[in-house]
């Protein structure tokens, strides 16, 4: 019984911590959504650390390649529209009209929405860099290979993947930002420039 409990009270005492583990990561990440900012500091400072370890050690070229194509798939996913508009069942027919996405100033204002938002997008990178950091500490992932021809690929697979981007965009008359937002003036403002105040400037 003595062991029992103790066995009871150890594996609550573990399932406690990894609890309040969870909460402290989870409310860090929430006071660090507003700081975009800093954030993407980090997440650089992460990415120099990791590029400087490479270049330093002449290694681990395999997992500098992979976590090259994982950033470039998320970048893709960050700069596409959440519905699609080639596969929108609501969107126009006529493909010279294109999508109901807003490309003009005098249009009504649609903000862009990310298949992939900027925080997750943040997370994910800042998570996937430090992942291959932690692995560049062990020589299992220091792969031999002739870096040149992965940088070549990491090159042509690049290219070919914005040069679709950037048709893609085109061809649906979109840009991956969100502009010319419209400013609404104060209540107070509006009763102020009102009849009456036009009234006592004419005077």
């Amino acid at each position: 019984m003595m062991n029992e409990d103790s066995s009871a009270a150890s594996g609550g005492g573990v399932k406690k911590f990894f609890q309040r583990l969870s909460q402290t990561y989870q409310s860090t990440l929430d006071r660090s959504t507003p700081h975009t900012r800093m954030r993407w500091v980090f997440a650089g400072f992460l990415l120099l650390l990791f590029v400087l370890r490479i270049f330093i050690y002449q290694g681990w070229y395999i997992v500098c390649y992979a976590l090259g194509i994982y950033h470039l798939n998320l970048f893709i996913a960050f700069l596409t529209p959440k519905i699609d508009p080639e596969f929108d069942p609501y969107s126009q027919d006529d493909e010279d009209e294109g999508p109901n996405l807003p490309t003009r100033s005098n249009e009504e204002f649609r903000p862009f929405i990310r298949r992939l938002p900027e925080f997750k997008f943040w997370l994910s990178v800042a998570k996937s860099t430090l992942i291959g950091l932690i692995c560049t500490f062990f020589d299992f992932f220091n792969v031999p290979v002739f870096w040149p021809i992965l940088v070549m690929y990491f090159i042509t697979l690049f290219c070919i993947t914005m040069k679709r981007q950037i048709k893609h965009m085109i061809k649906y008359k979109y840009l991956p930002f969100t502009r010319n937002k419209p400013r609404y003036q104060r209540v107070n403002d509006l009763a102020g420039s009102g009849p009456g105040s036009v009234a006592g400037n004419s005077k």
